[in-house]
């Protein structure tokens, strides 16, 4: 499932290319309405219990173009254009009357001289090469002939404007992306993707009649499920001076566009969810909009939800069972598919995508050549569209369902034989081996409240709610639960580890006693914002109170200076040049005496040149160096770099707790040294695991790591604490690059500075 913002005023178009352009082979600019009709896909329909409040419209209702331009492009009611023409011919009817009828709530910001002249002219150009041509004026152009166009009226803008030409390609890429925007910013609502697995499309696309109502009438369901949570506990708006007060609305209000080919043409049964950013209270019925920062929080859970509730869905109506894929990668979440659909299909229903994004990108880069600038976002689009055609087996006009179903089964013939490999197939799906269910009992419950909580520790340092659900949904459908049970089974192990496993960092509040009219329906205050506690875990804290309280010990180890010497000489000696801030880090690291100490180095800074020198130095010292890092890679390069033993700290935690361990975990002690590489990537638990175990033995530890590090692979932050409780050394002076423009972006783009963005811009690197 995905989320993404559709923007007001350009809300109709947005909807006209994500929902009508995106999915299916042959696009072109046809309007939904009778897109829908031409190509026989389920038609729109108007979805939501904010559906209530829509006068003259009701749940399952045709979507028609005109309500969408009118609901999502300008914020009105979706029939706007009939009531205001109802009221026309009522003399007695006011202007409020017509503005009444209309509108819900306040209408979209409109800002005057949105349209700026560049996209003026060039829409103009445009109709006159047209006419040139004998076409229609307002016919769509070739990719070519707008980026020609939009170049051309581009360069006469900015020569215009400065009085010279652009310096580069940067510099005119600026300039036509700043004209072409758009300066409406108001959100007119979120376009929800809900996409099964690829088996569930597979099967569907292969199953009779039939058999594939029923798998997209399940597939409806899950989504109907999702719906439901997002407008139970996710759906709110805000009242009062700057939105303080988050108050419960009835429902959403959204149209459903169900889709059943990808770009690529595979079968890729999936649903688009635009949700209007319109929204009416419980309290007095105001229209407002979306209290937006839950619905990104809770996205997440949203899908897990959709995902066990297809499942489920499935297994009762079909008797369907789902498994982890096999071969996936161990590190990341398995994805569960059908038992007994074949892998080869699904990868050939997969392969073209990847060839469309491969020959996407040569478009690209062949459009930058030609034009001497990159695309815009809406000329990539084009150039996607571009590739989807360019790579497309062979053409075909806008196909029904019956002669999709057609090509889709003589593609599954193909791959796994003959007919007859293909009904083997559906067989073995629809008539799997039964799988044992679990004993649902006491211990049952405890072991998954551990399992859940175990499992967001190794993910993050704090959490909420929503991640606590998520986990739990993963761990149901993946543990055979009974489709009856499974609510009752994640709110209950949902509320079992936030109340009895998680410590709440959030106060419960500030001692006021709100009305009843000041709060929520679940006794909540207005003034909190749901789900947005944090919570934590006795065995994080503890975990992070010994890293910080060992950070303190000086009973280590040390090298003499003659040592330490000596490994600077030898660097030198190899023809590397330490800087001051490398020299010092080697001496300081080797003769501190620290127990545990920290480093924080951004990339390019030098540490793997520091650490070899370290590493020669606590060696002349007479002591043994042991490497350390997150991934296997990293431990792999730290390894050449110390001349000496290193892995992964995931391997050496889970030695430490089941045994097993090597025989050079059993050599640590007190004249071992150990670098953890990589540092701020590790989770909490494991660094807190190794290191007292290091420590324990005798060894000293030294940590190297960037406190600024994203996409961590654990839950980290405790970089920072030590820090800040004892101090750290730090590396500031980039050493690898040869150009000191390059080090000074790397530092920038490091701190999230976008002027960063402008070196990279400028040597064709983004």
């Amino acid at each position: 499932m995905s989320l993404h913002r559709i923007t007001a005023g350009s809300g109709y178009d947005y909807l006209t290319r994500q929902v009508a352009a995106m999915d299916a082979t042959e696009r072109g600019h046809t309007a939904l309405a009778s897109y829908y009709t031409e190509k026989g896909e389920i038609p729109g329909r108007w979805i939501g219990s904010g559906m209530a409040g829509i006068e003259g419209l009701d749940v399952g209702d045709l979507v028609t173009a005109e309500q969408m331009q009118s609901l999502f492009g300008s914020g009105h009611h979706p029939l706007a254009m009939q009531r205001a023409a109802a009221l026309a011919g009522n003399p007695d009817a006011t202007k409020q009357d017509v503005l009444d009828a209309i509108r819900l709530g306040q209408p979209f910001k409109v800002y005057a001289g949105d349209i700026s002249p560049y996209r003026i002219e060039v829409a103009g150009r445009l109709e006159a090469l047209n006419r040139v041509n004998g076409r229609p004026t307002k016919a769509a152009s070739s990719v070519e002939d707008r980026a020609r166009i939009r170049t051309e009226v581009g360069l006469e803008s900015f020569r215009r404007e400065f009085g010279r030409a652009p310096l580069d390609q940067r510099e005119l890429s600026g300039h036509i992306a700043r004209l072409s925007r758009q300066q409406t910013t108001a959100v007119a609502g979120f376009d929800l993707t809900f996409s099964p697995v690829k088996s569930v499309s597979a099967l569907w696309a292969l199953a009779d009649p039939k058999l594939a109502a029923v798998i997209e009438t399940a597939h409806q369901a899950a989504v109907a499920d999702a719906l439901a949570f997002i407008e139970k506990q996710v759906l709110f708006t805000r009242t009062g001076t700057n939105g303080v007060r988050q108050v419960e609305v009835r429902g959403l209000v959204a149209t459903a566009f169900t889709h059943r080919d990808s770009r690529a043409g595979d079968p890729d049964l999936h649903t688009h969810i635009a949700v209007a950013n319109k929204v009416q209270t419980v309290a007095d019925g105001r229209w407002l909009s979306i209290d937006s920062r839950l619905m990104h929080k809770a996205i997440t859970t949203a899908s897990e939800t959709y995902n066990t509730a297809l499942e489920a869905h499935l297994n009762q109506t079909l008797g369907l069972r789902f498994a982890a894929r096999a071969g996936d990668d161990p590190g990341k979440r398995p994805v569960r598919e059908i038992v007994g659909v074949e892998p080869r299909l699904l990868s050939r229903w997969s392969s073209r995508r990847h060839r469309i994004v491969s020959r996407q990108a040569e478009l690209a880069g062949q459009f930058q050549h030609d034009h001497g600038r990159p695309p815009t976002p809406v000329e990539a689009i084009a150039l996607a569209q571009q590739a989807t055609l360019e790579t497309r087996e062979a053409k075909h006009e806008p196909r029904t369902l019956a002669a999709q179903r057609a090509a889709w089964h003589a593609q599954a013939v193909q791959v796994l034989g003959d007919d007859l490999a293909v009904q083997s197939m559906l067989l073995r799906a629809l008539h799997p081996a039964r799988a044992d269910e679990p004993v649902l009992d006491r211990t049952w419950f405890d072991q998954a409240a551990s399992t859940i909580l175990a499992r967001v520790e190794q993910d993050r340092s704090t959490w909420q709610s929503w991640h606590l659900r998520s986990e739990a949904l993963r761990l149901v459908r993946g543990n055979g639960v009974p489709p009856a049970h499974t609510d009752a089974v994640v709110n209950w192990l949902t509320n079992q580890v936030l109340t009895e496993h998680s410590i709440p960092l959030t106060p419960d509040g500030d001692g006021i006693e709100e009305p009843p009219e000041l709060r929520r329906s679940d006794g909540a205050s207005v003034y909190t914002v749901a789900g947005n506690k944090l919570y934590t875990s006795t065995r994080m804290l503890e975990a992070e109170q010994r890293l910080v309280r060992v950070a303190g010990r000086h009973d280590g180890r040390t090298v003499p200076e003659t040592g330490v010497d000596l490994a600077l000489l030898e660097t030198t000696a190899n023809g590397v040049e330490l800087n001051n801030g490398q020299a010092l880090l080697v001496r300081e690291m080797a003769s501190s005496g620290a127990r545990l100490q920290l480093a924080i180095a951004p990339a390019g800074s030098g540490k793997t040149t520091a650490m070899h020198a370290l590493s020669r130095a606590w060696a002349n010292g007479g002591g043994t160096v042991i490497g350390l890092a997150p991934s296997a890679v990293a431990a792999a390069g730290l390894g050449e770099q110390i001349d000496g033993t290193a892995d992964t700290i995931a391997k050496l935690a889970w030695h430490l707790e089941h045994g097993g361990a090597p025989r050079w975990v059993n050599q640590i002690g007190p004249e071992t040294l150990v670098i953890i590489d990589e540092a701020g990537m590790a989770d909490t638990l494991s660094l807190d695991t190794v290191i007292t175990h290091i420590l324990n033995a005798g060894g000293s530890v030294r940590l190297i790591g960037d406190d600024q590090q994203l996409a961590a692979i654990g839950a980290g932050g405790v970089l920072r604490d030590i820090e800040a409780t004892h101090g750290a050394l730090r590396l500031s002076e980039l050493v690898r690059f040869t150009d000191p423009a390059e080090g000074s972006a790397s530092l920038a783009l490091r701190e999230g500075r976008p002027e960063a963005l402008g070196f990279y811009l400028d040597q064709d690197r983004i």
